[in-house]
């Protein structure tokens, strides 16, 4: 999917617009689906691409919404050396939206810790 930057500004608020195509961060334990443990599947908020089941929705404590596993082809892997840091960013594989991190300190059997920002994820209920 290839759009323009002035494209995506006219499509996505500007908070949206921030963190999926400035790689920003909302602050922690503000997001909408930090909590959020519906049955379901969040999707992309940029394109709607499914990327996670609900049932890899976890609470880590740390302030963003947590997945121990993808939908298969659903994220992109790119290494991140920003802000002094080695970290593994993840994005959407069909718009290229920043998602967020993902970390291999996560408390369930994957060890797998997907720190999704809420901004750049909608749900879509399984009802």
């Amino acid at each position: 999917m290839k759009k323009t930057e002035a494209e995506w500004k006219e499509e996505l608020t500007p908070e949206q617009y921030y963190i999926l195509r400035e790689k920003g961060t909302e602050r922690p334990f503000s997001g909408e689906y930090n909590t959020h443990f519906e049955k379901g599947m969040y999707v992309c908020a940029a394109c709607n691409n499914p990327l996670f089941k609900s049932e890899t929705k976890f609470d880590s404590g740390c302030g963003w919404p947590s997945f121990d596993g993808e939908i298969p082809g659903a994220i992109e892997r790119k290494l991140d050396k920003s802000h002094g840091m080695i970290r593994t960013e993840i994005l959407c594989s069909n718009c290229g939206g920043h998602l967020g991190h993902v970390f291999n300190d996560g408390p369930t059997a994957s060890g797998i810790r997907h720190c999704v920002n809420s901004i750049s994820i909608d749900f879509k209920s399984n009802q």
